[in-house]
């Protein structure tokens, strides 16, 4: 090992004191001692990343190739390949450049196969971009998991430097968690699948839509400390997974909202009445409030668009704290099925226009069932 160099010298200590300075120091010590250049160190601590230096390198691969070099040995375009990685949101080098390791080889000739097997070379960066997004947030909550877990308000880089070696062994739990995890819920939503055949291939489901969100979030965000407000969002989502029920589906959490969807009205409008109810019984929670439209949408990469969505969303909008509006079309679906329907007016939507909504509530035991309007 070479001699240690002179830190404060070299400016890596430089507005450091106390604790602060002392853990600077021994994850200086831990880094130089395991071969890692002051070259490399000095733009770590330039760039505030020198405590997750050691999992970058516990993570990361020795580069042996280049991407012509990749794109070369996997059959592939170099171009397509390149707007794969960038999909995935991942850093491109330079083409020539010898910046990626055996992982990236094999990532590259699964892309291969899958274009052999007929899916398009576009669909497939579509489809990375999906998987980009989905895991970039798995990868967040994952930081976030062993921050809160292992981590104090006092704690200091080489604390995180020593927590952060926990990344390794999480991902190695993840990688097969995740293929668990995707085989469920594609098994999941193919048991519920209901499809026109001819509508398949476009994307094309009649499905009802639904949008909850907490009264007063903006406000909320002004006056409320920023963990407070963490905590509510988490909640929300919490509140929303452990009380669903398939076929209804999290489309997405957007901070103080749900987007949910379903092939069936019934199931979705249990959910949204039985979220508004919960908020109601919680005096520590906000009120929320929930919309409901149904209609033939599109499905693409995990996303929904179309009329019931941009109707589900103005609906939320209007209703009440505290309440679940629905259009004339889930109402009408869902009377007598032990729901109490209240015409709430014609309410103008934003885009939309004047639409007819209902107020829905859960009918008493004891009603005799109305007639469907």
């Amino acid at each position: 090992m070479s001699e240690e160099p002179d830190w404060e010298a070299e400016g890596l200590l430089d507005g450091l004191e106390g604790r602060d300075r002392d853990a600077r120091i021994a994850i200086l010590r831990d880094l130089h001692a395991n071969g890692v250049p002051l070259d490399e160190l000095r733009k770590a601590a330039a760039e505030q990343r020198l405590m997750f230096l050691p999992v970058e390198r516990a993570l990361g691969e020795d580069p042996r190739y280049s991407a012509r070099a990749i794109a070369e040995l996997a059959g592939l375009e170099l171009e397509h390949l390149t707007l794969q990685w960038q999909a995935l949101g991942l850093p491109v080098a330079d083409p020539d450049e010898v910046a990626y390791g055996e992982r990236d080889l094999d990532a590259a000739r699964r892309i291969k196969q899958f274009v052999d097997a007929g899916v398009s070379p576009e669909s497939v960066v579509d489809m990375a971009r999906v998987l980009g997004q989905s895991l970039a947030r798995v990868a967040e909550a994952s930081r976030f998991l062993v921050a809160q877990s292992f981590l104090g308000p006092d704690a200091t880089e080489y604390d995180v430097a020593q927590q952060a070696r926990l990344a390794p062994p999480l991902a190695d739990l993840m990688e097969p968690t995740l293929a668990y995890v995707f085989r469920l819920q594609l098994v999941d939503q193919l048991r519920h699948e209901v499809a026109d055949r001819s509508r398949l291939a476009a994307g094309q489901r009649e499905v009802t839509v639904c949008f909850a969100d907490i009264v007063g979030w903006t406000e909320l965000s002004e006056e409320a400390e920023d963990g407070r407000i963490g905590s509510l969002a988490d909640r929300l989502s919490t509140m929303t997974t452990d009380m669903l029920r398939p076929p209804v589906r999290v489309v997405k959490m957007i901070g103080d909202a749900a987007m949910l969807v379903s092939p069936e009205e019934g199931p979705l409008l249990d959910l949204a009445l039985d979220l508004v109810g919960a908020a109601e019984a919680d005096d520590e929670f906000p009120q929320l409030r929930a919309g409901l439209a149904s209609g033939l949408a599109i499905g693409r990469w995990g996303d929904w668009y179309g009329r019931p969505v941009n109707l589900a969303s103005r609906v939320c909008s209007r209703a009440r704290p505290g309440s679940v509006l629905v259009t004339e079309t889930v109402a009408d679906t869902c009377a007598g099925d032990g729901y109490r329907f209240s015409a709430a007016g014609e309410k103008h939507l934003k885009g939309i226009g004047p639409v007819p909504l209902w107020r829905a509530r859960r009918a008493p035991p004891d009603e005799p069932p109305p007639r469907r309007r």
